[in-house]
């Protein structure tokens, strides 16, 4: 008893010098601290900084941390797989956090972190908008369900509007061609979103969006799922009532092992963070609240504690999807019917796109039984999905499509596990789905010492393997035809510099799309961080990317015509500053270069922008970008992520010669309501023309303005 005495005040007075140095070099608050918005721009280039793919689901990474910052992780509470989903906290740091906490009890503080070996400062500024120190029984007095939710500060209605300021070819008056009028867009320019969401960690979450894209008309028709807007969606979650863990009504996601089945969320794959991205979590099902409209489960999912170390999770989904679907022309042809794909854009503007728009009905039924020891270091699951369409897939008769998946039913099952031993984590899963296709991803990460960690993982796809939600780790925008391996490193050899990298040798065992040939290739990159200060950060980062593709007709110079040796090389350099509190500058040149094959001319592309955040006081924030690029064509094209409206994200990509400048203000005019607006706009030179096909604005300007108020209950 007395020893216990002791240890608590010893650390009850190492965690008052901890608050006394913090209070004498900043101006933190004499209370604990005040969660600032996460730096998404800062948080990108660290961990996803070189992610030059309009495959990259940024929406829906950005919406994670989004609801990580409004639903913090409360590290009393925290378990292992929780932690791991940050993606911010390597092994070895989320092991030393758990035994501080098992051996002291609940932190006191954020700040305590500062006592617990592995928590530097810059690891403890990362994670501060996304965690919270709260009691362990956080609903013990806050009475019942809908009081909590009536007192819920995280509780908003987002109203926004935008719209390009030029007339676009799809709104102009149609014309005639051949007899017949041009096609045109059916609805007005604007895109305008309704959004509510209120939300409390580890308890409910409520929401619904309403939202209509530039070119959709307004509709009413029930009948045939048209509610005005052309997209709604809506969700109901509750969580830790006794053995139900999680009930999920309407629109919700789900992610497993390592994602070869089910995966939502943050799975970013290789990146500038190359150890702690590679894992994947098993959160289970979580609420979904993005606009993204095919990555989402519709109808209810359930988690039940079976026992003290067992989990059981069941789900049930079914809506329609967009599909093209056709009728057979021949009598003896497998299907009478048919798609020959889904749709994935969420676009419905045109008489043809409104046609396929929810033309497939998907039903998906499925669960998981997940074991975790008490421990919390070892972990194993077993998923199982069953899919079934209304009318049969069928992809169209090229040799590359030869083992895709056909039919209307898939059944895919997977058994996932995650081992700690000391300063290892092993982690992996395994599935088969209908007709043998087999897929496999396993890897460990290592923390070699204090300063280094080390990744290897290993991944093989067979040619007929079929996973329609899963996004493990691979090199493909699918899991399917490939075959792989990792190795990441990260070193810290002194302070404040950290030195990144990894290689990874990949191959296609069958014939992809643009690949009229089996294939190999490479993807490495290495990066040498400096952070001088808390607000200072700069890098140089070198990325090169060999990836197999057919040629065209005009490039081949084979006797025997093969796929080219598509070579690309990047360099990235990135300075971010704050002079003063209210100051920031950020600086950055993007470049790359892309070959064909070997003997061909290079191609080249760069942007340098200069952005510069000021606020001016409390109610008033204003950032702004200047850029200048200059790309050879589509192909050498540059994605740079732009601040923009809360909840919204811009990631344009630049080609051809121009300039890019946005400015943003964020305007809080008063506790409850707070204005952003956003112009933007890109000027090209030596084009008479911007865009192609119904986006060809006539001119060398393209501009857009947005506006979005919260309104916070």
């Amino acid at each position: 008893m007395g020893t216990g005495l002791r240890l608590n005040t010893r650390r009850r007075f190492a965690l008052l010098v901890i608050l006394a140095g913090i209070l004498a070099t900043s101006a933190a608050s004499a209370q604990d601290y005040t969660r600032r918005p996460p730096d998404l721009d800062r948080l990108t280039q660290e961990l996803f900084a070189e992610i030059q793919s309009d495959q990259v689901p940024y929406e829906d990474l950005y919406e994670t941390l989004l609801q990580y910052y409004q639903t913090p992780i409360n590290l009393n509470t925290a378990t292992r797989e929780e932690l791991r989903v940050l993606l911010l906290l390597n092994e070895n740091q989320i092991t030393t956090l758990l035994l501080h906490r098992q051996a002291n009890g609940d932190l006191l503080s954020v700040y305590e972190l500062q006592s617990i070996e592995g928590y530097d400062l810059r690891t403890i500024s990362r994670i501060l908008p996304f965690v919270s120190v709260q009691s362990s029984n956080l609903h013990a007095a806050r009475g019942s369900l809908w009081q909590r939710i009536a007192r819920e500060d995280n509780n908003a209605l987002y109203l926004r509007y935008e719209r390009v300021l030029q007339e676009r070819q799809g709104y102009t008056p149609p014309t005639l061609y051949h007899g017949q009028p041009t096609t045109r867009y059916l609805g007005s320019p604007d895109k305008m979103l309704i959004r509510y969401r209120v939300s409390h960690t580890k308890d409910f979450s409520v929401g619904f969006s309403l939202e209509k894209d530039a070119g959709e008309p307004l509709s009413w028709n029930p009948g045939s799922g048209r509610l005005g807007p052309d997209y709604v969606s809506a969700h109901v979650l509750l969580q830790e009532r006794g053995r139900l863990k999680t009930l999920a009504l309407g629109d919700y996601q789900l992610q497993f092992g390592q994602g070869l089945l089910l995966s939502s969320g943050l799975g970013v794959g290789k990146g500038a963070e190359t150890i702690t991205t590679l894992r994947r979590s098993s959160v289970g099902v979580r609420a979904y609240a993005s606009l993204l409209e095919n990555t989402f489960f519709r109808g209810g999912a359930a988690t039940v504690q079976m026992a003290p170390t067992v989990q059981a999770t069941a789900f049930v989904s079914h809506k329609n999807v967009d599909a093209n679907l056709q009728q057979a022309q021949d009598s003896l042809a497998q299907f009478d019917e048919f798609t020959s794909g889904l749709l994935y854009t969420g676009f419905h503007r045109t008489a043809s796109e409104i046609a396929n728009r929810h033309q497939l009905s998907e039903t998906i039924g499925g669960g998981n039984l997940g074991y975790t020891s008490r421990d919390g270091n070892l972990a194993l699951g077993a998923t199982g999905v069953f899919t079934h369409y209304g009318t049969p897939l069928l992809k169209r008769a090229e040799p590359y499509n030869r083992f895709e998946f056909s039919g209307k039913e898939n059944l895919a099952l997977s058994l996932n596990y995650s081992y700690v031993w000391r300063n290892l984590l092993l982690f992996g899963e395994t599935a088969r789905s209908t007709g043998g296709g087999l897929g496999t991803v396993n890897g460990l990460l290592a923390s070699l010492g204090p300063t280094v960690d080390a990744a290897l993982l290993v991944r093989h796809y067979d040619a007929d393997f079929h996973t329609l939600y899963g996004n493990a780790f691979s090199e493909n925008t699918r899991n399917i035809n490939e075959t792989g391996v990792y190795f990441g490193l990260k070193v810290r050899p002194v302070a404040r510099w950290e030195v990144s990298a990894y290689y990874d040798q990949f191959r296609f065992p069958w014939l992809r799309y643009r690949a009229s040939a089996p294939t190999a290739g490479h993807d490495a990159l290495v990066r040498l961080a400096y952070t001088p200060t808390k607000t200072s950060l700069l890098y140089v980062q070198l990325r090169q990317r060999l990836k197999p593709r057919d040629l065209p007709a005009a490039d081949v110079v084979r006797p025997i015509p093969l796929p080219g040796e598509q070579l690309r090389q990047s360099l990235l350099l990135y300075c971010n500053t704050a002079p003063s509190t209210a100051l920031e500058l950020r600086t950055r040149l993007q470049a790359s270069r892309l070959r064909d094959d070997p003997g061909l001319p290079w191609r080249r592309g760069y942007v340098l922008a200069q952005d510069v955040s000021y606020q001016l006081n409390r109610a008033l924030k204003l950032t702004a970008r200047y850029a200048l690029f200059d790309a050879d064509d589509y192909d050498t094209r540059q994605y740079v992520y732009e601040h923009d409206v809360l909840l919204a994200v811009s990631v344009p990509a630049l080609y051809g010669q121009g300039t890019r400048v946005y400015g943003l203000a964020e305007i809080r005019l008063n506790r409850s309501l707070t204005l952003w607006l956003r112009y933007a706009e890109t000027r090209y030179r030596h084009q008479e023309t911007v865009g192609s096909g119904l986006e060809t604005i006539q001119g060398a300007l393209r501009s857009e303005v947005k506006a979005q108020l919260r309104v916070k209950f």
